[in-house]
């Protein structure tokens, strides 16, 4: 079996929800609702047009170029490679991050109007693929584009990010990989040593999915290692407490971010004395930075070309 076809074999359609049969009349809004995982609408007024496909790649955004070179290129560049039929083409959902790289005469499009461009373009059948890490905001937003896309399209498609599924119903365990992937790049702590991931954090409730990772951490027996987050929950002076009980006397940062940005060079491991850096030190611990962002991790990397791959196969598989 050759590999695309190895790779349309363990797709997951996404369909592992079906409402119950006593909901005769659902409406529009509650089938919406009820649509999980890989997203896929077929517009029965464009059957008759001619297929022209491309994949959208879509991520919050990256102002740093140098960051982007080293975590987001080699993502882009491995989907191309994997998927030679592919157009590709590229949008940030954060438009802060948009107008951050206009003044070096950078443009970015956002999703709708990479869609505007697309359409422009004679493309009939998109496949939008998400470098976000779970479905927060910004996924929301973009499966918001999807459904006021989709009639404009003969075929749209929208992949999951990175995680997505809890191993729910025979379904794939996205926290428990992370976990696994992750643990390939980092050598597990020793028995003074803690290792701390910082994510951004969410007032969405989404921001669960922090407590999930850490459970599936915990599950894998991986010992000292810790989520928390800049603005949602935990932050990291309730995970010092614990450092404290278990006797840990150094301690590495990691972001669990796609590229390295400020808030890695200035709120994680800054000099000022509000960084997570500085009140480590402050509070006696030893402390050392990791500057890599989850798309220079090899292992990492690899799941979003799988999450890639999934929405392109799903556009062009069936």
């Amino acid at each position: 079996m050759d590999k695309k076809k190895m790779r349309l074999a363990r797709m997951h359609h996404g369909a592992g929800y079906t409402l119950h049969e006593d909901v005769r009349h659902p409406t529009a809004a509650l089938l919406r609702a009820s649509q999980i995982g890989v997203l896929a609408h077929d517009e029965p007024a464009m059957a008759d047009r001619e297929d022209k496909d491309a994949l959208l790649v879509v991520s919050y955004g990256v102002a740093r170029q140098e960051s982007r070179r080293a975590a987001v290129e080699p993502i882009l560049d491995a989907i191309a490679a994997e998927n030679p039929d592919a157009d590709l083409y590229e949008a940030y959902t954060s438009r802060i991050m948009r107008q951050k790289i206009q003044p070096a005469g950078i443009e970015m499009p956002s999703v709708e109007e990479a869609l505007e461009t697309l359409l422009a373009s004679g493309y009939t059948r998109v496949a939008i693929a998400s470098l976000h890490l779970f479905p927060g905001t910004e996924y929301m937003a973009m499966t918001e584009t999807f459904n006021a896309y989709r009639p404009r399209f003969k075929r749209l498609v929208l992949g999951t990010p990175l995680l997505y599924w809890m191993g729910q119903e025979e379904q794939r365990d996205d926290a428990a990989d992370f976990v696994q992937a992750l643990r390939q790049e980092f050598p597990d702590p020793e028995k003074d040593e803690a290792i701390l991931f910082m994510a951004h954090g969410t007032l969405h409730p989404s921001n669960c999915f922090y407590t999930l990772l850490q459970t599936r951490i915990d599950m894998a027996h991986w010992e000292n290692a810790f989520v928390y987050t800049l603005a949602g929950w935990p932050k990291m002076e309730q995970i010092v407490p614990e450092l404290k009980e278990r006797g840990i006397r150094r301690v590495k940062l990691a972001p669990l971010m796609l590229a390295i940005g400020a808030h890695v060079t200035r709120d994680m491991g800054g000099d000022a004395p509000d960084s997570h850096r500085s009140r480590l030190l402050a509070d006696g611990f030893e402390a050392e930075v990791i500057p890599k962002g989850l798309g220079e991790l090899p292992a990492v990397r690899e799941m979003y070309i799988e999450r890639a791959n999934e929405a392109w196969d799903k556009l062009t598989g069936e």
